[in-house]
């Protein structure tokens, strides 16, 4: 009998800390989006490029598994249509439940953006667009505290709460071909 009032008890413990993680509807596990890049601290932290201390990345590309871009490659190869696919939201789709939170996180050494867009569009850095017309939600910049909201520095995060049901667009107002798109259902 004490045995069953122990397993009655603990069940009811469960459904009660359950029901504490959701709050608004939301759920407790959030959904993880990745940005990565691989800028090089040498070539992008000097002035004439993007400035001391801008480039944090840790790994340096001495890893058997990746390498670094300089500068000059980044902005030559976002110029040819062609930006370096290592630079990306990781996965590049997801499905997620309405209610569910999206966590980014910036494990790149430089800041992005997790921005809702309503369509694809450049940044407000004009060499990185490859010609593209900015998205609207991106053109002002930092200067548009919208924008500035989205920002993820190197090593943080953003939580973005709240989607409604459909398909939503996320891209980084910097280097606008990091991209994704989120499905709430």
């Amino acid at each position: 009998m004490t045995n069953t009032i122990m397993k009655i008890s603990l069940a009811a413990c469960c459904l009660l800390f359950a029901g504490m993680m959701e709050h608004d509807g939301g759920h407790a596990t959030p959904a993880q989006v990745v940005a990565l890049d691989e800028c090089d601290p040498a070539t992008f932290n000097v002035l004439g490029a993007v400035g001391p201390d801008f480039c944090k990345n840790v790994a340096l590309g001495y890893t058997p598994f990746g390498s670094t871009t300089t500068f000059a490659n980044l902005l030559a190869e976002a110029a040819k249509g062609t930006p370096d696919k290592n630079w990306d939201f990781e996965p590049d789709a997801l499905t997620v439940d309405e209610g569910t939170p999206i966590i980014a996180v910036n494990q790149g050494g430089e800041p992005h953006t997790f921005t809702e867009v309503a369509n694809f569009g450049g940044g407000f850095i004009p060499p990185l667009n490859d010609g593209e017309a900015a998205a609207p939600e991106c053109a002002e910049g930092f200067s548009s505290v919208a924008v500035a909201r989205t920002r993820i520095l190197q090593g943080s995060q953003l939580q973005v709460s709240g989607l409604s049901k459909g398909e939503h667009h996320f891209q980084c107002c910097i280097h606008p071909w990091m991209r994704m798109t989120v499905l709430v259902k």
